[in-house]
């Protein structure tokens, strides 16, 4: 066993008194020693139960013969960090959380591990990690939030953000924002939508690394204890088969993980993560994948927020298992014969999986658009693309072109649009916000939610080389690389210009001949860092772009 370097032989006798003195027994010492990273605390909806399912994952790990051994890392609640300069540090902290986990991996080695985390940089970070040390692991998140309830409908976090735009048009008053805020979030979980922490733990258990129902159980559920204990019964499977994320995570299960983004309208996140995460397991992924997945997967499931349907729905429905038994028979199909953390075959795993409601996912035959959720754009005004999420965006802005109303920072633009500033037909430039001049490609939900609250989601556009939160729906184009901060075209852009959309041709381009950007590229000056001391200012030096998945440099 791989923890036999610390705890077996004569010369390991210190070692072993170490760890009886935490409590360990010889006979707990002496089975396999299980990691177990969580991310519980006491600031992320998300998390605060993850003891709740830390203990079910060692209860699972003791029945099947293990001794488990926990351990915790940071986690960043994005919708309490957005629009300040926490949002700076939310990304960075995916890189911070996969070099926790590798550390405590290979510093105790671990005969294999669980991975619990739930909201946004901490699943696909934890990921990383596991692909990167490379034992026998699996994943089980926290699983969503339920909905909330208001006036009679179904609300979320984003129902929130767009209230305050609703104020600020009139169509809402402060009372009813203050009783929205207190029905939004009713409880534990990653908040609910598919938004950018769901988005991943779905994709996790698409990519087979998590077990079925690992995106969509809900958090409170009975299932969702059930589940975590089952998980730690499944990593002394994978620990006894020696099957380890490498085996699972193929070039072909990405490829699948990729359909089932698509059919799902995951969020534009998951363009970031997915590629970061690929690269730990040493599979080639160009952003040029996601849109030949795309133009071949039908987008079946409608979810909030640019559908009506919750999480709590789609388990209902199948869950994940379910959308893929409908997309085995999709133009793309399925790779059936890959291995995941059942120990069994995907196609094994789908033999009894069904969808129980038509609607919710829709047959590949009458899907809610043709192509799958998102879309990567091209164009001089994006040479290295730009990311959107297609299903979430309103017909009539498919194709759009407007003046350029241009902004250095999220702040600007927000005060600008809840000021009664931009106008139908803009095309609002958020630029200076990429991996490394934001730093950290903050999130735009305040803005994004902001237009549509104002009523401005069917007419305005919103451009930025930082990124969007999975809540964000309308024409929102993010990720723009090159990022301004390196000179890219967006750092360009003057007031008033010309930008065009074309969502169906993959196409953003700047009216701006190239004699013209030439002469303003010669007079561009690169902008002083906005943070120069600490963990961000040193991540900001070495983070790529995000076209690449914004890791770091090598």
């Amino acid at each position: 066993m791989r923890s036999d370097l610390m705890k077996k032989g004569l010369e390991r006798a210190p070692h072993r008194s170490l760890l009886k003195a935490i409590g360990y027994t010889d006979e707990e010492i002496r089975r396999p020693l299980i990691g177990v990273g969580h991310a519980h605390n006491e600031i992320i909806p998300g998390h605060v139960h993850l003891d709740r399912i830390l203990e079910a994952v060692k209860t699972g790990i003791r029945i099947a013969g293990g001794t488990p051994i926990a351990f915790g890392t940071i986690g960043v609640c994005d919708g309490i960090a957005m629009n300040h300069p926490g949002m700076k540090y939310s990304l960075a902290s995916r890189e911070i959380i996969a070099d926790s986990v590798e550390i405590m991996a290979q510093a105790h080695p671990f005969d294999a591990m669980v991975l619990i985390p739930n909201c946004d940089k901490v699943t696909p970070g934890m990921l990383m990690a596991m692909l990167r040390v490379n034992i026998p692991a699996l994943m089980v998140s926290g699983g969503p939030m339920l909905t909330g309830r208001f006036q009679g409908k179904d609300v979320h976090l984003v129902s929130v953000f767009e209230g305050v735009g609703k104020v600020k048009a009139k169509t809402m008053s402060e009372e009813e924002l203050c009783e929205l805020e207190d029905a939004a979030c009713p409880g534990c979980g990653s908040c609910a939508g598919m938004f950018t922490a769901n988005s991943m733990n779905c994709l996790a258990e698409a990519i087979g690394l998590a077990l079925p129902g690992n995106g969509t159980i809900p958090a409170v559920a009975a299932a969702r204890i059930r589940l975590a204990k089952t998980a730690g019964m499944a990593v002394m499977n994978l620990l006894d088969k020696q099957i380890k994320p490498r085996d699972i995570a193929t070039a072909a299960a990405f490829e699948n993980a990729m359909a089932v983004d698509m059919a799902l309208g995951c969020s534009t996140n998951t363009v970031l993560h997915v590629p970061a995460i690929a690269r730990e397991a040493e599979v080639d992924l160009p952003l040029t994948r996601f849109n030949e997945v795309s133009l071949k997967t039908p987008h079946i499931c409608s979810l909030i927020p640019g559908g009506p349907h919750s999480l709590q729905q789609l388990d209902e429905a199948g869950g994940v298992p379910a959308v893929m038994r409908e997309l085995i028979s999709s133009e793309g199909g399925l790779n059936l014969e890959v291995m995941t953390a059942t120990g069994k075959s995907l196609k094994e795993n789908l033999a009894q999986a069904k969808v129980r409601d038509s609607e919710v996912i829709r047959p590949v035959t009458n899907p809610y658009h043709k192509e799958g959720g998102i879309a990567v754009l091209y164009g001089n005004l994006a040479p290295d693309g730009g990311v959107v999420k297609q299903s979430a965006v309103v017909p009539e802005m498919l194709v759009h072109s407007g003046p350029a109303r241009v902004f250095d920072s999220e702040e600007e633009a927000q005060n600008a649009i809840l000021g009664g500033k931009i106008n139908s037909g803009d095309v609002v430039v958020i630029r200076y916000c990429g991996p490394r001049g934001g730093p950290g490609m903050p999130e735009m939900l305040s803005p994004t939610s902001a237009i549509i609250g104002m009523g401005l989601g069917g007419s305005v556009a919103l451009i930025t080389d930082g990124r969007f939160s999975g809540g964000t729906q309308g024409a929102c184009i993010g990720h723009v690389s090159p990022e301004a901060a390196n000179g890219g075209p967006i750092g360009l852009v003057e007031e008033g210009d010309t930008i065009a959309i074309d969502i169906g041709k993959r196409a953003i381009s700047l009216g701006v001949n190239d004699n013209e950007l030439a002469r303003r590229r010669a007079a561009w000056q690169p902008p002083a860092p906005k943070i120069t001391r600490g963990y961000v200012a040193r991540y900001a030096q070495q983070v790529t772009s995000g076209s690449t998945g914004a890791v770091l440099k090598d």
